[in-house]
């Protein structure tokens, strides 16, 4: 730490997680660099922290290296929901792979921390329920979402292999379904999906018959698992699931969306995309164990606040 406050960098930070953690940094006192290509990030997201003199926005795209000084790096970039990393799937590979590799680099020359933004699409369709850290993953690596579930894969193994190779300072979460304030109200998930839906009366839409299971953590629980992790002993490298254990099926949380909108849509049936996970719900006992961390905000109260943003958002 110089000068008293760290300086972090933010890849994807004008993201929807990455907004969010940038706040969060500055709100600890730290300098925060964020960095995006605005792929899919967006500057509504940061234009609350320009007037801090602590922020800076630097548009970059993480396939090239990137030269700064700092202590710390979160690489938050690729683009995180199936309808914006199918839309150009070989830069989403790039993305996760060149990049780890360029803030690998980075972190290396400047001996600086690093933390991988992983995900819960590691594990593919799993056939281990609850998901735990140490199975490895049932994922068709020739199938659509394989850009992204194999680009993070890859990803992780960079991590590991610096971490061996070089002593780099690693740190791995993988992320499980995660909502809050400033999602992208056209990312095909389904808590932004249903509350657009249900707003503007428009039919629900699920794919499938709807009983397949997700798992839900709010934005802000997320975030600070982000922050003890990175804050946890070196030896405490992950990867380490960050999720909300509550499991539920997916038209449960479509009905739930419909009454709390006081909405009339009605839900509608489409058939199953291809390699779509059946079931998803972290085991976070080693989250608890290394972290002292857990979920504190409810389906209930989450989805309060994120229909509230909505609600501005699109009326």
């Amino acid at each position: 730490m110089k000068y008293g406050r760290k300086r972090v960098l933010v890849t994807g930070g004008a993201g929807f997680l990455g907004s969010h953690l940038c706040e969060r940094l500055l709100a600890e006192g730290n300098d925060v660099l964020c960095a995006d290509n605005f792929f899919t990030g967006t500057k509504d997201n940061i234009a609350h922290l320009l007037g801090n003199p602590y922020f800076e926005l630097m548009r970059h795209d993480v396939t090239f290296p990137l030269y700064v000084e700092v202590d710390e790096i979160f690489n938050l970039a690729c683009p995180a929901s199936p309808i914006h990393y199918q839309r150009d799937p070989v830069q989403t590979t790039k993305t996760s792979v060149h990049g780890a590799i360029n803030v690998l680099g980075l972190a290396k020359r400047v001996n600086a921390k690093i933390f991988q933004a992983s995900t819960s699409e590691v594990y593919g369709d799993p056939e281990v329920h609850p998901q735990t850290e140490d199975y490895r993953g049932s994922v068709n690596p020739i199938g659509p979402r394989a850009c992204y579930d194999e680009g993070k894969r890859c990803a992780e193994t960079l991590f590991f292999d610096y971490w061996r190779q070089h002593s780099l300072r690693i740190k791995v979460a993988r992320i499980f379904n995660t909502y809050g304030p400033r999602m992208h109200p056209n990312d095909g998930r389904v808590v932004s999906n249903f509350i657009v839906q249900a707003l503007q009366g428009q039919d629900i839409t699920l794919y499938g018959d709807g009983s397949q299971t997700r798992s839900f953590c709010f934005v802000d629980d997320l975030i600070e698992g982000f922050i003890r992790l990175m804050n946890a002993p070196d030896d405490v490298t992950g990867p380490i699931n960050l999720g909300n254990p509550r499991e539920m099926t997916v038209r449960e949380l479509a009905e739930m969306v419909v009454k709390m909108v006081g909405s009339k849509s009605q839900i509608v049936y489409r058939p199953l995309p291809a390699d779509d996970p059946m079931q998803r719900q972290p085991n976070i006992a080693l989250a608890k164990e290394k972290l002292g961390w857990e979920p504190k905000v409810t389906l209930e109260q989450g989805l309060e606040r994120t229909i509230a943003y909505f609600r501005n958002v699109v009326g």
